[in-house]
């Protein structure tokens, strides 16, 4: 081969391999990976009362998503559920929010504590017209004071 002749081979190889990283980019981004579900214990009450704190030590934020285009999902409602520090369940460890515009949520609860042999965890449920209740948990290291997460749900 020529020098001209590779030049010509290494720009089609470069042309290929950008093409292909950006249809990979595009499938990434046009979809995302479901929130795996998680038990919802024997503590749920429907109904919790919307209000964005439930104690102080602990931020969870995130997104709440479609599955099937990864896009926001506004007006979702957001439940959540926790031991108190004594590791009882209470009213006054139960809230629920709404999903902004941009799908966002925002909520300030107490650390919850391990108990009865289980981690710290914070119980979620994520209810949004035209998808599939997503119910998981979340588990906070000990000392963490925010914590980020997405809900990704699935079509109904």
């Amino acid at each position: 081969m020529t020098g001209r002749g590779r030049s010509g081979w290494h720009g089609l190889m470069l042309a290929t391999l950008i093409v292909a990283a950006t249809a990979t980019l595009a499938s990434a981004q046009s979809a995302c990976a479901p929130t795996k579900a998680d038990m919802e214990g024997p503590f749920y009450k429907a109904g919790a009362p919307v209000r964005a704190e439930t104690g102080r030590g602990l931020v969870v934020a995130g997104a709440v998503r479609s599955a099937s285009a990864c896009a926001p999902i506004a007006g979702a409602r957001v439940e959540w559920w926790q031991a108190n520090p004594d590791g009882a369940y209470d009213d006054a460890h139960r809230g629920a929010l709404v999903s902004s515009e941009g799908g966002r949520y925002r909520f300030s609860t107490s650390f919850p504590p391990p108990y009865s042999g289980r981690p710290a965890h914070v119980h979620i449920k994520v209810f949004a017209p035209g998808h599939r209740t997503l119910t998981t948990q979340l588990y906070p290291r000990v000392g963490q004071t925010e914590l980020t997460s997405d809900f990704v749900l699935t079509k109904e």
